[in-house]
């Protein structure tokens, strides 16, 4: 039975290390879909032929399970890991960032109002957004750098560094690390509900319970992710388009806002198509951010008793250190006296 004994919060910086540890296990985990998803995303299929692929990748890929098996054929295993390294980077520094600065605001609204108590769900979405948009000024450039990773074409491979460079060395210069600044921004909401659904459901679902079982995290987690997921999809395709190579079609040509991402996918494929990418979206939207909150909840509490254990070890020194001074004074007072 899980125990309602109150725990005292964590710092900022600690609420922020917990909730990086737990992204980057889970999508650690379900790396695989997330390349699977981008792929999905950038590909744009032409209306006037109905089978020429107008997209970075070699072939159009017809569904999830489609793009797994011609990864595998074409790129062997490691194919389903590319850009591993630099998306987990990208991961832990936006999930830190993100974590670090919705404690510190939501702290400080709690201790702004007259009579402390949780917020409202307009202000957690508020708390989460603004976060959200801190966050993702300083992190979206391995955002974009993971992005042109994830789609490189075959035979066309480069590392974290060589792809920088590369993103660099485009017309956009400097300024490219932050493409799609503007999409990103606006796609704050998507962690803002997910945040925000979350708290909400856990007052509705478990009210007044102030540690979750792994389970009840989970489902949670997952739930809430979901939401946001299927409200923000165009969004979330449109800024793939914006930090990918552009299409062949487009003969180097970058789209230059999710505008018009959005009217190009409509003019080849249809409104639907906003939507595509969507299952391993969810999907991996479930896994990771069900697994993020379960690992977030269980790394604040062995924080937390870190934390104790330290204190505690800290007081015994002073207390040691305090009994050795006073044996000291003892044992020279009688030579003061003579």
């Amino acid at each position: 039975m899980a125990s309602n004994t109150a725990l005292p919060p964590l710092p900022p910086w600690g609420a922020a290390v917990a909730g990086a540890t737990g992204a980057v296990i889970a999508n650690a985990i379900v790396y695989p879909l997330d390349i699977v998803k981008t792929r999905l995303q950038v590909q744009v299929k032409s209306k006037a032929t109905g089978n020429e692929p107008l997209t970075t990748n070699s072939e159009h890929y017809n569904s999830t399970l489609h793009a797994i098996q011609r990864i595998m054929e074409d790129e062997g295993l490691t194919g389903l890991y590319s850009g591993m390294i630099g998306s987990l980077i990208g991961v832990a520094s936006t999930n830190f960032a993100y974590f670090y600065w919705y404690s510190v605001v939501r702290t400080l609204y709690i201790s702004s109002q007259a009579l402390p108590k949780p917020p409202s769900t307009a202000i957690e979405l508020s708390l989460g957004a603004v976060a959200g948009a801190v966050a993702q000024v300083f992190t979206i450039p391995v955002a974009v750098v993971t992005t042109r990773q994830q789609t490189q074409p075959r035979g066309d491979k480069k590392g974290l560094i060589d792809t920088g460079r590369e993103v660099v060395n485009s017309e956009d210069g400097w300024t490219g690390l932050w493409r799609g600044l503007k999409a990103s921004l606006v796609l704050v909401v998507n962690p803002a509900i997910t945040y925000g659904a979350y708290q909400r459901l856990r007052e509705l679902i478990f009210p007044g319970k102030l540690n979750l079982r792994p389970w009840e995290a989970f489902m949670l987690g997952a739930l809430s992710k979901s939401l946001a997921t299927i409200a923000t999809q165009p969004l979330i395709v449109a800024k793939v388009g914006l930090q990918s190579r552009p299409p062949p079609a487009r003969q180097g040509k970058h789209f230059r806002s999710f505008g018009e991402v959005m009217r190009y996918i409509i003019e080849n494929e249809g409104y639907i198509a906003l939507f595509k990418g969507i299952a391993p979206q969810i999907t991996k939207g479930l896994i990771v951010q069900g697994l993020l909150m379960m690992t977030k909840e269980r790394m604040e509490i062995l924080f937390v008793v870190l934390f104790a254990y330290l204190r505690r070890l800290r007081s015994e020194k002073l207390q040691q250190v305090a009994e050795a001074a006073a044996a000291r004074a003892k044992n020279v007072l009688p030579v003061v006296m003579k």
